[in-house]
């Protein structure tokens, strides 16, 4: 089963956005593969072309470059993981709870869902994980910022802020919290795959069920 789902994101990272159109659909189940495949810096527009059986112009007509091509990526990730949370928070009033299944769908968005037909987001994730910083880790961010990129992290964020305040109105940092939370799911994946020195979780196979236990733990013990 997949679910029709379409993300209004910013219209400044496309030139014709992709999620109306076969082609454009093409364009991004078959980005996502091949960044999955090869990683980000060695991903081009010939690759994708090639894949997907077309030329490097029709991409082009969508995409003015691979950077906004992330950047779009990145930022249907953000939008899937705030559907996720505002489906799975509608009839919960406890800020506690909802704060626990904020956090479970920080570290499950990939796998608690029947899936959109054109987007893997099991690789998608992995893409999030590895590369989605280079999405807003670059000399020009400011200038991509001032443009309404980030919107949707923005609105995300602002989202779980406000479930922290209702936990704990006196807490003086509830966007750091928000932003560490969901920035710790990704990052402590990554570490317990390739850097395991630097985190005390362990990530079997699959097998993350040690993430949300440990941003569990420093939530209850931050906000209490």
């Amino acid at each position: 089963m997949s679910l029709q789902i379409r993300f209004s994101l910013n219209d400044g990272l496309y030139l014709k956005d992709p999620q109306d159109s076969k082609l454009g659909k093409n364009i991004i189940q078959h980005s996502i593969l091949l960044i999955d495949e090869y990683g980000f810096e060695s991903f081009t527009f010939k690759k994708l072309a090639e894949r997907i059986g077309s030329t490097e112009a029709s991409i082009y007509r969508y995409f003015e470059n691979k950077h906004l091509l992330l950047i779009f990526l990145v930022n249907w990730y953000w939008e899937w993981v705030s559907y996720l949370i505002k489906v799975n928070t509608m009839n919960v009033s406890d800020p506690r709870i909802k704060l626990k299944i904020i956090i479970h769908s920080f570290v499950f968005a990939p796998k608690d869902n029947p899936g959109v037909e054109y987007v893997n987001e099991s690789k998608l994730h992995n893409i999030f994980i590895s590369e989605g910083v280079k999405a807003y880790h670059t000399k020009d961010v400011d200038k991509d910022n001032s443009k309404g990129f980030f919107k949707s992290y923005k609105s995300l964020a602002n989202s779980v802020s406000n479930i922290i305040s209702e936990i704990n109105p006196q807490f003086k940092y509830p966007y750091a919290l928000a932003t560490n939370l969901f920035e710790m799911s990704n990052n402590h994946i990554y570490f317990a795959k390739h850097l395991p020195r630097l985190t005390d979780i362990s990530v079997n196979g699959n097998n993350v069920d040690e993430v949300e236990t440990m941003l569990n733990y420093f939530a209850d013990k931050l906000l209490s």
